[in-house]
Formats: C-alpha cells, structure tokens, sequence
C-alpha cells in the first residue's frame, strides 16, 4: 500500500519526512488552502526531492495553462485535481502527466460518475465531501466503497491516522491503492509531526509484512 503524504510547506519538513521514503509527497497550489504553498517553498526546494519519491500538485478548478506552468516550474510528476474537472479537462492533462482526480464522498455521491473518468485518470482519490474540496480532517464511512464497482487504483484520503490501520482486513478487501496523510499528523497547517509520520509508517510497513506471511 502507497503512503502520501501531503500539504507540505517547509523545507526543512519536508528533508526529514524525506528519510521516511513515501512513495508520494503533495503541494497544495490552491490559494484558498491554508496549506498553500507557493508563497513557503521555493521550485528549487520541490526539486531536490529525490526520484523515487511522486512530487504531487493538488488544484482546484485552476486553469490549464496555469497547471501545465507549475508541471514545469516545480517539476511536478503528477497532479491531484480536487474540484469539479470534466473528464475532457482531465484527458488533457493525462496526455502529459499522472492524473489523480479527487472525489468527496458522501452517502449521496454517485459512483456511476467514475466510469466517464476511468479513462482519463490514472488513480482515484476519494476524500470526505466538503464545502472546502477536502482538508476537513473527517472520515467518511468506508462502507460506502464496498459495493461500489471502482475499476482504477484508488488512495483513501479525509482524516487518516492510525487508527485506519486498525481496518486491515477492510482495507484489503477494498483493496485500497494508496493512503493519503495530512492534517491528522500536523503541529500546525503545513508542518507535519515527523515523529508521528515514522511512527505510522513503521506501523504500516510491518502490517504489509504480516500480510505477505500470512498469504
């Protein structure tokens, strides 16, 4: 299982969750987050992120012209796209780059709406729905998933901690791509809690490990 974790917004954060290896690390370009990034971070602090790790821009509703700008001014080798983007929009960017388009869910979401996406994106991200596209740090019910008919890799994302790890076998049975961490280990908006990231990463590396004795 993938770890993301994202909003980061400090260098000197960022080099240390560096050691932990996450496959993904996120930035968030839309102004009316208090984890924006673009007046905290410089391109040069997005690019001495090593390969392995998936640098990630989270937008909202923002233009084409000013996503593909970012690609190449930060380097980005994805993009997370959490407002109300067309499947044409992401199509576009699917052509250039590794698209994750968000969703919020919610008891009325409509899951037949991720077939006129499933060609045009590479992951699903499913997050609590918000007036605010995500960052509330609340759960939504994972047993809104299960009888969903979901064809793309997907990451859990809307208050993730610890306790998620708990759901092992839930998590398996949905067979959850990636989990995406944010403000459930954060000292303050953009600043993660390096102490608890390598706690919970520790926690899910040996779950991984025991899943594999196990098979």
């Amino acid at each position: 299982m993938r770890l993301k974790i994202c909003g980061l917004t400090q260098q000197e954060n960022i080099q240390a969750l560096i050691a932990l290896q996450p496959d993904y690390m996120g930035f968030i370009f839309h102004p009316g987050s208090p984890r924006y990034m673009a007046h905290q971070l410089n391109p040069e602090d997005v690019h001495q992120i090593p390969s392995s790790i998936i640098k990630t821009g989270v937008f909202v509703n923002a233009g084409i012209i000013d996503i593909m700008r970012t690609i190449e001014r930060y380097k980005l080798d994805a993009v997370q796209l959490h407002g109300n983007e067309t499947p044409e929009f992401c199509g576009l960017l699917h052509q250039r780059t590794i698209v994750i388009k968000s969703f919020g869910i919610d008891e009325d979401f409509e899951f037949a709406t991720l077939s006129d996406y499933e060609s045009v994106c590479h992951y699903f991200l499913f997050d609590t729905a918000t007036p605010q596209h995500g960052g509330s740090g609340k759960c939504f019910d994972l047993r809104l998933l299960q009888n969903a008919a979901i064809r793309k890799p997907f990451f859990l994302s809307g208050g993730i901690d610890a306790s998620i790890l708990e759901n092992a076998d839930q998590l398996a049975a949905l067979n959850v791509f990636g989990l995406d961490i944010n403000s459930r280990f954060e000292t303050a908006p953009g600043i993660k809690n390096t102490n608890s990231v390598q706690q919970f990463t520790q926690q899910l590396s040996d779950l991984q490990k025991h899943a594999l004795c196990t098979e």
